[in-house]
């Protein structure tokens, strides 16, 4: 299945049959008090180069999320869009639960980006949804909802049973939903990262459609969360995952290795160039 995004110049394909697709997450000020400050004194300097720096290192698509405390997301929001769209070809992921700051990005964008996200909870699927519909976008189903993130597989598989079928009485397709199976910390609960990869091969039997993960949320907290990262994805995308919000710096190399090795890079053609790139910058 094939979920597609676009920029103005710029078509990409989520493909369960195909490479994996790096989606850059740095545009993000969760975390980040650097970005942080710059957003919220309109200082997009930062952010132009966060954008130019992920896609050069590999990123597909950028991630683009305004939630500092405290700013106007709905002014906020299509401001920065602008200016990532004005920075870089690659299609966009905009990052917010605020209905109107998703309405505000998605009225100025060309062409078909993803929205990050909804979950099963009825309030998200009440307010995004819709939003979706009307603008034609893709979108992210998170498998959680009121009453939280279930340890249990079969119950987060039952949440993207349910934002399918919500979606698709308002007459969105399933190709244009992403499940995201939600990854939390092996550091919290060691059981943490088998129930994620559990998930994904349900949602795949189930649904055959495309999985996203939140790749980094399993080393939180850990040494060496560089190791951990790259082991999970493996085993992700071994599981049916299609797509990641990750850090291409860190990560694009060993993605398109897991490419190559699982069949999706005639002759390693992806994975050396992206190689002869970072012998280039000195990597």
């Amino acid at each position: 299945m094939k979920t597609i995004v676009r920029s103005e110049k710029k078509t990409v394909a989520i493909d369960t049959d195909g490479p994996f697709v790096i989606i850059g997450e740095k545009i993000n000020p969760t975390g980040r008090k650097k970005l942080a400050g710059q957003i919220v004194a309109r200082n997009f300097d930062y952010v132009r180069e966060l954008a130019v720096k992920q896609v050069e290192m590999g990123a597909d698509m950028l991630d683009v999320n305004v939630g500092v405390p405290g700013v106007n997301e709905v002014a906020l929001l299509p401001e920065v869009v602008k200016v990532v769209m004005e920075a870089v070809e690659v299609p966009l992921c905009i990052d917010s639960a605020n209905r109107e700051a998703l309405a505000a990005a998605l009225a100025i964008i060309t062409g078909k980006p993803l929205v990050n996200s909804v979950n099963g909870g009825e309030a998200s699927l009440n307010s995004v949804l819709p939003v979706i519909k009307e603008y034609g976008a893709a979108v992210i189903g998170l498998t959680m909802d009121d009453s939280g993130i279930s340890n249990d597989p079969e119950i987060r598989l039952s949440i993207a049973d349910k934002i399918i079928e919500r979606a698709a009485k308002i007459g969105i397709p399933i190709e244009d939903i992403v499940i995201d199976p939600l990854v939390l910390t092996v550091g919290a609960d060691s059981s943490a990262g088998i129930i994620t990869l559990q998930t994904i091969r349900l949602v795949r039997q189930a649904f055959g459609v495309n999985v996203n993960l939140g790749a980094s949320n399993v080393s939180f907290g850990l040494p060496d969360r560089h190791t951990l990262n790259q082991a999970f994805l493996g085993l992700a995308i071994g599981a049916g995952a299609s797509c990641a919000i990750t850090d291409p710096m860190k990560l694009a190399l060993t993605i398109r290795a897991l490419d190559l090795l699982c069949g999706q890079d005639s002759f390693g053609a992806r994975y050396i160039k992206h190689f002869r790139k970072l012998e280039q910058m000195g990597g």
